[in-house]
């Protein structure tokens, strides 16, 4: 079913959003193979996704694309607010620091190794302008 948003942005967001999660599932699978060998099946690798600490830092983002399909999905539209309160949540998630841990951290790392990365932030970044 087409769905029409009177909020666009939010929706260019959300596609872009994961584009990025893919993006950085792609690429923790490379670091997480390259260290402890393959991944025998598309199931293990979910069952990895969800519960091993190597992946652990990547459950914000997810959440927040969550976030974003159930307030897309509602039956009553989002208020501008709430709209502007998606995006300021994810402008504040999509912060790199080298210094700390959890998921600034670890997205900073991200960054700095993978170009694959860099561009689908790039993208995110021109749609939160």
């Amino acid at each position: 079913m087409l769905r029409l948003h009177p909020h666009p942005q939010l929706e260019k967001l959300r596609e872009a959003l994961l584009e990025l999660h893919k993006t950085l599932v792609d690429s923790e699978r490379v670091g997480y193979e390259a260290a402890l060998g393959p991944i025998p099946s598309p199931n293990h690798f979910l069952r990895l996704l969800s519960s091993d600490p190597w992946f652990a830092w990547l459950l914000p983002l997810s959440g927040l694309i969550v976030t974003i399909d159930e307030a897309l999905d509602r039956r009553i539209p989002l208020s501008p607010n709430e709209a502007q309160g998606l995006l300021t949540k994810t402008r504040r998630l999509l912060v790199a620091s080298e210094e700390g841990h959890g998921f600034p951290r670890s997205y900073f790392e991200a960054l700095q190794r993978d170009p694959d990365v860099i561009f689908a932030h790039s993208r995110v970044v021109l749609l939160l302008r």
